[in-house]
């Protein structure tokens, strides 16, 4: 494949993996001018029968080179613990790649693949939402645009309940899913480090089973990222929280010249300093299709993803600190 051979049309997309993630992705690219559904893929054929049927009658099969054949690009949506093999076969086909995160589960495999994209000029893509939602751009724009200095504490938590189907879930396997640092964690470390643009230096974590000592994860975890100035992001995830549908997100941001605010169920920022209080304006639109956007115009050369594989190599390297410290009861410094 040329690397410009997609610059007068959508982006083939070959979407692998057919689970819950998978068709939120699939609504993005439905509703994209940019992108274009290619195939379909799962190594159970009833399931890939089944997706094509909910999506149109669009082309299926079980094979992964297969569905390359007719794609200029790869969204793998698989269990986290096939994600590195397969962006791996994808990049050595020649195949642009936006991974569910995390892209892989070691921040070895993490590397070859960036280092894999790099040769091969292609774009490898960890998909963290969370920099797509409103929510998380409003925050990013009251920090970025000087509203209260620079940040020197972040809090970010998302508390809610059970969300992982029966006790057979494969996310609770942590050699499939690496547990819920990498499953869920990697979102919030990789979204307060995008917030303050600085080095991630270190990670104190700790980790609880709050829904049964018999789980094989955790499913509530705090974890502090400290970066190299100092400054420090203190994050919170559950899983495990009651009632089981409720669930709450806290946003706070210590300034050196001010304090931002972001109440639960608003994207509208609320920021304090020596002027008096003031908001900023929110940010509305779909997380998915904005991610999906900035992917195509990646592969098509016009652009940046939103998180690039660099950031998904230290999103992982935040990951991989987070459990040693967990076993360790130690603050354990980030590799990447």
């Amino acid at each position: 494949m040329e690397p410009d051979s997609t610059s007068a049309r959508p982006v083939r997309v070959a979407v692998i993996g057919t689970g819950m993630i998978a068709d939120l992705h699939l609504a993005a690219i439905a509703g994209s001018p940019d992108a274009e559904l290619a195939c379909l893929v799962d190594l159970d054929e009833q399931r890939a029968r089944a997706a094509s049927f909910r999506h149109g009658g669009a082309p299926w099969t079980t094979l992964v080179p297969e569905a390359l054949e007719q794609a200029d690009a790869a969204l793998i949506c698989t269990p986290n613990a096939s994600h590195a093999d397969i962006a791996r076969t994808c990049l050595r086909a020649d195949r642009h790649v936006l991974a569910e995160k995390p892209m892989a589960l070691t921040l070895t495999d993490a590397r070859e693949l960036r280092d894999l994209a790099a040769e091969r000029s292609l774009v490898l893509a960890p998909a963290h939402t969370h920099r797509a939602y409103d929510y998380s751009r409003a925050v990013r724009a009251a920090i970025r645009g000087g509203d209260i200095g620079d940040p020197e504490l972040v809090r970010l938590a998302f508390l809610g309940g059970w969300q992982w189907g029966d006790w057979g879930s494969w996310v609770l396997d942590p050699a499939l899913s690496g547990g819920h640092v990498f499953h869920n964690g990697v979102h919030l470390m990789d979204t307060v480090t995008w917030w303050v643009d600085k080095r991630p230096r270190a990670i104190s974590a700790r980790g609880a089973r709050l829904t049964s000592s018999q789980l094989r994860i955790d499913d509530y975890l705090e974890m502090t990222v400290i970066f190299d100035d100092g400054s420090l992001a203190v994050t919170e995830m559950s899983r495990g929280h009651r009632p089981a549908r409720v669930g709450s997100r806290d946003v706070l941001v210590v300034g050196s010249d001010g304090v931002l605010a972001l109440p639960d169920g608003s994207d509208v920022s609320a920021v304090v300093d020596e002027a008096g209080p003031s908001v900023v304006a929110a940010l509305a639109s779909d997380a998915f299709a904005r991610q999906l956007e900035a992917f195509a115009d990646a592969c098509r050369g016009g652009g940046t993803p939103l998180a690039t594989a660099d950031d998904g190599v230290v999103s992982i390297a935040m990951a991989e600190a987070a459990q040693r410290s967990i076993l360790s009861g130690l603050t354990e410094e980030v590799a990447a």
